[in-house]
């Protein structure tokens, strides 16, 4: 048994000092106590590790890399710059990119990283013999990294509301119900070979896929796992949905879908009132990337009103533009602050409340139903802090999460937990940084 004593660690309710985390063989919680009198040093303060719930990981190679704006750049000549990477990529070179991100969200306090995976072909838009190729070299780049991730193979289908996909997409498409369920059924099968590796069900979007195969996935592939879609993420798409369905995004997924807890709605950026007080009260969840969102020119998504009728929310790092899971959380409050002129976006309790609000989501997300923090029998994943930084040791436990959520950054993570072991800088990070430079050269 491996016993770790941290100066504080974060529960749902609040700290604990002095707290004393043993685990069993496996990383496993066996405990969490207190003990004034432990002979072992202190690690830091631990909060539980973050769940990065929305990821294209091969768009880590075109980071800063669409920033040289030509007339009215936005979402949609952005994507047609993503096109140009998505297009170009082998398994290995898929491998390589991916790699390199994970190593990275481990170094930023990631534990989990819920993978939006839709890069299924080979270059000319042929299946490979393995219809999870791709997928499995994501899986493989997660097992490399030592973070755990949910693949979730994309039904990816049209180019547009009654549009027939474009030759830039030719990677992404599964024509029919049946090729989708192929690949997610492949993809399934990839997963149960790998240690720390799941499976999700994911739509890529209204406009991506056929009415009828939306309710197909929902209905006909395995209900007791997640389930993943974009939504309402730019304003010409829900238009041209009012314009083909009749409904907007949103709007048609409530009169032919029971949300539920399972359903994880990407960005839902343009919700009116309506929407955005069913979509809290159906126990669904939305998946926020400020950085990304940011980024492309989206919007801000109504959380004030949102959270005011309990919606559950968690947080991705999406094209990962940015990595820092606080700044996603700052973004999104100050955002927020932005728009309503008000301070008070997570209430009197502040960081507390964000750190609940993402991890509580973000594990749904995953496949993990757990609630608390840092459960006996859960696996030890925890974002550990550096407890001599200035600003932390003059803090008082009551404003400690806040005072992490609204000033820390990377370079404050001194160390993360995931299923027990400590992932360390060792000589494979080394090798994965090479692999990532060699294989991004051509694409920057």
């Amino acid at each position: 048994m491996k016993s770790y004593r941290f100066k504080a660690l974060l529960q749902n309710s609040g700290w604990i000092e002095n707290a004393i985390v043993s685990l069993d063989e496996k990383g496993k919680i066996v405990s969490v106590s207190q003990s004034e009198t432990s002979n072992a040093s202190f690690r830091g303060y631990a909060l539980p590790s973050f769940q990065n719930a929305h990821s294209h990981a091969f768009q880590y190679a075109m980071a800063g890399m669409a920033e040289h704006h030509l007339g009215d750049d936005d979402f949609w000549s952005w994507r047609e710059k993503m096109y140009q990477l998505a297009l170009n990529l082998n398994p290995d070179e898929m491998c390589a990119i991916a790699a390199m991100l994970y190593s990275e969200l481990v170094r930023h306090g990631y534990s989990n990283v819920a993978e939006f995976h839709y890069v299924h072909h080979d270059k000319s838009g042929a299946p490979y013999d393995n219809l999870a190729e791709m997928g499995e070299a994501l899986i493989e780049a997660a097992s490399e990294a030592g973070i755990k991730i949910t693949l979730i193979p994309i039904f990816y289908q049209k180019g547009g509301f009654g549009i027939d996909p474009n030759a830039r997409q030719r990677r992404f498409i599964s024509k029919s119900f049946e090729d989708y369920a192929r690949l997610f059924e492949a993809s399934a099968k990839v997963c149960e070979k790998y240690e720390n590796a799941n499976i999700a069900v994911g739509i890529h979007s209204m406009r991506g896929v056929e009415a009828q195969d939306i309710l197909r996935a929902a209905s006909d592939l395995p209900n007791n796992v997640p389930f993943h879609i974009h939504v309402s993420e730019q304003l010409k798409e829900v238009e041209d949905c009012i314009a083909f369905l009749g409904k907007r995004p949103v709007e048609w997924l409530f009169e032919n879908i029971d949300l539920s807890e399972r359903f994880h709605l990407v960005h839902a950026t343009h919700l009116t009132e309506t929407e955005t007080e069913k979509l809290a009260k159906s126990g669904a969840n939305v998946v926020l990337c400020p950085s990304t969102e940011g980024n492309l020119g989206d919007g801000i998504f109504p959380l004030r009103k949102y959270q005011d009728f309990g919606g559950a929310w968690s947080i991705g790092t999406d094209s990962h533009i940015g990595l820092n899971p606080f700044e996603e959380l700052r973004l999104l409050d100050y955002g927020q602050r932005l728009i309503s002129h008000k301070r008070n976006t997570f209430g009197a309790e502040g960081g507390l409340f964000a750190i609940n609000k993402a991890t509580v989501a973000g594990r749904k997300a995953m496949h993990n139903y757990e609630t608390e923090f840092f459960a006996a029998g859960a696996d030890f994943d925890a974002c550990v802090i550096d407890a001599e930084l200035p600003l932390l040791e003059a803090t008082s436990l009551e404003n400690l999460a806040s005072t992490i959520i609204y000033t820390a950054d990377a370079s404050q993570i001194i160390e993360t937990f995931v299923a027990g072991e400590l992932i360390e800088r060792d000589e494979s990070y080394w090798e994965i940084k090479e692999n990532f430079a060699n294989c991004v050269k051509k694409f920057r």
